[in-house]
This record gives C-alpha cells, structure tokens and sequence, in this order.
C-alpha cells in the first residue's frame, strides 16, 4: 500500500478504523474515511490520525461519492453491522448494502481502482454445511428479523461480482466471520462488547439459548491483515476471513471470565430468531491465495480488547447485579 490513495467506505466504524490505521502505518499516501456516522464514531479515528495523512469525510454513501484526484483502492467496510443496528435501522440497511455499495463500485469504475467488498459470514445464514466453505450457498430466511443485514450483503456479493464480469472492475470480496477487538461498541448487541462489558462491571453473563452454539472469533489485527492481502492480490472469487478455531457460547464466557479474572454467573435467555446454531469458517482458499491465517490467540487478543474497554467502563458496586432482561448478548459476527 505503500504510496497508494485509499478510500475506506465506513472508516469511522469499528474495522474500518483500524483498517485506516493499518494502510497508513503501511505507507499508504492518502487515506479518505467516508463514514455517515450513523454506527461509525469520529473518535475511532483520533488516533489514526497522527499516524499518516488521513481525510475524515462525513458522507452518506447512499448519496453519490465524488472524490477529486486519483484513487487506487476503495475498501467497502459501510453498513450497520449489529443486531440492534438493523433492527433500528433496517432501511438504512439494506440502502447501504445495495444503493451504497453500487456508489462504491461506481467510483472504483470511474478511477480504475481496485474495490474489496467487506461481505459477511451472515451470508451463510443458519448454515447446513459445516464448516462453512465458499461454495456453500447458504441458508437464509430472506423475510426474517435478520435478513436486512443478510440480504443486503447477498446483494453487496452479487452487485460486486456483477461489475467485475461486465464492466471490468478489478473487485474483490471478504466473507467476514466474528472479529472482536478495541473500538468495538459496547453496547452494540454482539456477544464480546456484551460479555467483556458485563465483566467489566461485575454483572452476570446473559447468554442466548443454552450456549452450546457456537462461533468462531478472530482478532481485528488478523482480520485486517487478511483484507490487506485480499485486496493485493488477483484472487476475485469470495475469501473467508476468520479463525477457525470453533467454541460454544458458554466456552466464550468462561475464556472472557479467566481474562478479566473473574466474573459473574451465566443467566440464560430464549435463543433469537434465525440465530446460527453453527459459524466456523473453512480458510483453505485464504491459506492457499493469500498467505494467510490468524495469528493472535484469543486469550492474548481478550486480554487487550479488556485493557481497551477498562478505560470506558465504570464497575457496579460488589455484588450489585443488573435486573433480569436489561443485558442481552447476541451471537453475530
């Protein structure tokens, strides 16, 4: 990326912060942060900054995208990405995933730039195969509560592949699995900002179902790694980018409990709609194409996304616990 002008669509959002960070500690000219701040935080990118020549553009991506000069790269990392998001923001949504993913495209046209595509392993929906391979098609309920966020990253896959077959735009496209780590929002919905949260200030887990699903998570380091060298190399078919390490619910907590050192019980919840009973990503194609695999443990990557989350959250007085249904933990990516 050394010398490359990149715009990151979403660069106020959790990855796409640290992906800003990361093309600039990487020598990259010019980074364009294009964020409508609807999920995404400007505080994300204050210590971005210092690091290289960054532009932070508030922009909504559903609205034409114009930037002046050239463009080497344009990263699509946009859309609510939590189950709360996409229940408050449906809408917004799948407008994000179809009208502003087209703009982005548009734009990697209109420059000849490279366009990678930050798609999901919510693709796979509730999935049969295990694990799940890039030829599965999947298992989605287009009309369920979650098919907002589902369907809008089908359509993202398919617009991208589109362009790349008939209007010659070089795309690439990231099948993301779970990835936790600083910047995350605690209050977001998702099941690591939930647990380390609820460790933080002395709560009881709240876990979903009876925690014998499972997920798989990778640090962002090693997640933004990947889409580094997805986006350097000429591998167009769709890429999982996650670690293959599979544990249930109830295994995460208790790996959340040794971190903090500590913690409460686990209090049960009825399982969501639609929620995956199984997500684990196969990565023999990343493996194989890119070079590449995660390297952080998840303790070691527990440990720092805990350090990050002591300095914003205030522990509850000893013993004090939260009322029955005021925490829940979601099991998303």
């Amino acid at each position: 990326m050394k010398g490359k002008r990149v715009v990151v669509l979403g660069g106020a959002g959790f990855l796409g912060s640290h992906l800003c960070e990361r093309l600039l500690r990487d020598g990259a000219a010019e980074v364009l942060s294009l964020d409508s701040l609807i999920t995404g935080n400007e505080h994300n990118l204050a210590d971005v900054a210092p690091v290289g020549k960054l532009q932070v553009i508030q922009h909504d991506i559903t609205e034409s995208i114009r930037v002046d000069g050239p463009v080497d790269y344009v990263f699509n990392m946009a859309s609510p990405a939590s189950p709360i998001d996409y229940a408050q923001l449906p809408i917004e949504t799948l407008r994000v995933g179809s009208i502003g993913t087209e703009n982005g495209l548009k734009l990697a046209r209109e420059k000849g730039a490279v366009f990678l595509q930050a798609s999901t392993s919510e693709i796979y929906g509730d999935p049969l195969v295990h694990p799940q391979r890039e030829d599965y098609w999947g298992n989605v309920n287009p009309i369920g509560p979650r098919s907002v966020y589902d369907e809008a990253k089908r359509y993202g896959e398919a617009i991208t592949a589109a362009y790349g077959r008939t209007l010659g735009v070089s795309t690439r496209i990231a099948r993301i699995f779970n990835t936790y780590g600083p910047k995350m929002r605690l209050e977001d919905g998702r099941v690591v900002p939930a647990f380390v949260g609820q460790a933080l200030r002395g709560e009881d887990f709240t876990v979903f179902g009876d925690g014998t699903q499972t997920r798989s998570f990778c640090y962002a380091r090693d997640l933004i790694d990947g889409l580094v060298r997805l986006a350097l190399s000429d591998v167009t078919e769709p890429v999982n980018i996650g670690n293959p390490r599979e544990m249930t619910i109830l295994e995460f907590a208790e790996a959340v409990r040794k971190a903090h050192g500590g913690g409460g019980r686990i209090v049960f919840k009825p399982l969501p709609k639609d929620d995956p009973k199984q997500r684990k990503p196969d990565i023999s194609r990343a493996k194989t194409l890119l070079g590449w695999e995660p390297m952080v443990p998840l303790e070691e990557g527990l440990v720092e996304t805990l350090a990050y989350f002591r300095k914003v959250v205030t522990p509850r007085a000893p013993h004090a616990q939260v009322p029955a249904g005021k925490s829940s933990v979601g099991a998303t990516p």
